[in-house]
């Protein structure tokens, strides 16, 4: 497995029309979140089965290749890693969160968070402790922040709610909009797997948290429900919650 095979096949497979919508969709303007961001125009079934066909690369060249100018070929070095994880052992999943950790600068969009933080960083600190997740909660790179969020959704599959409630109140007097729909997302993935804690958690924070946080939250409760937890009427969504037939 050579790198330059795989940047050859990558750059073989580019489409600069879906390039530029793309660099449009990703909000990479002077000024925006993903400022100077460079794009092939890859759809997302060929970075992964690159990936897939690469997952035997070198950790020195997944690194090389996490530092690439090209967002899809530092999302190609997220799957790689997500796929070398998978199979590992203990002492090489350790290596592997490590190695993710400290490439965090490269690991620069929403997208390669969300595919790679809850099946590397979760499992693994899921097993050795959450702390550094709190720790990144509180960091200036909202990245990272968006990672610790992210991460904790393999805490709740394995049925622990606690990590992404504790991650969720740190943040949420974020300003980020970005920040504001991961935490949302998440809390809608809290209240599946126990619709108690997500009330009690609303209970509390309903009417602090921001109305983007809040819809995401509540997006699987009916339109009555919806409608009073919006209103800041929390009283009465949860009486409606209460009488509402059971998911």
């Amino acid at each position: 497995m050579e790198l330059e095979d795989l940047v050859r096949e990558a750059r073989a497979s580019a489409d600069p029309i879906r390039a530029e919508a793309t660099r449009r969709y990703f909000k990479t303007a002077e000024g925006e979140y993903c400022e100077g961001d460079r794009f092939l125009g890859l759809t997302t079934p060929v970075s992964r089965s690159i990936a897939k066909r690469f997952v035997e690369l070198h950790m020195s060249d997944v690194g090389r290749l996490l530092e690439s100018p090209y967002h899809e070929e530092r999302s190609i070095a997220l799957l790689i890693l997500v796929g070398k994880y998978g199979r590992a052992d203990a002492q090489e999943r350790a290596h592997i969160c490590d190695f993710y950790l400290k490439h965090m600068k490269w690991i620069n969009n929403w997208d390669l968070v969300d595919i790679s933080a809850p099946k590397i960083v979760g499992p693994h600190l899921f097993e050795h402790g959450p702390k550094p997740l709190f720790e990144m909660a509180k960091s200036k790179n909202i990245w990272e922040r968006r990672i610790a969020i992210l991460a904790s959704l393999h805490f709740i599959k394995q049925h622990e709610c606690g990590v992404t409630l504790r991650i969720a109140t740190l943040l949420l007097d974020d300003k980020e909009d970005l920040i504001h729909k991961a935490i949302g997302w998440m809390l809608r993935e809290v209240g599946k797997e126990s619709a108690a804690e997500l009330a009690s958690f609303l209970r509390e924070n309903a009417a602090a948290m921001p109305r983007t946080m809040l819809r995401y939250a509540i997006e699987k409760y009916p339109p009555q429900i919806r409608k009073a937890y919006l209103e800041g009427k929390i009283t009465e969504a949860e009486r409606l919650s209460r009488k509402a037939p059971a998911a």
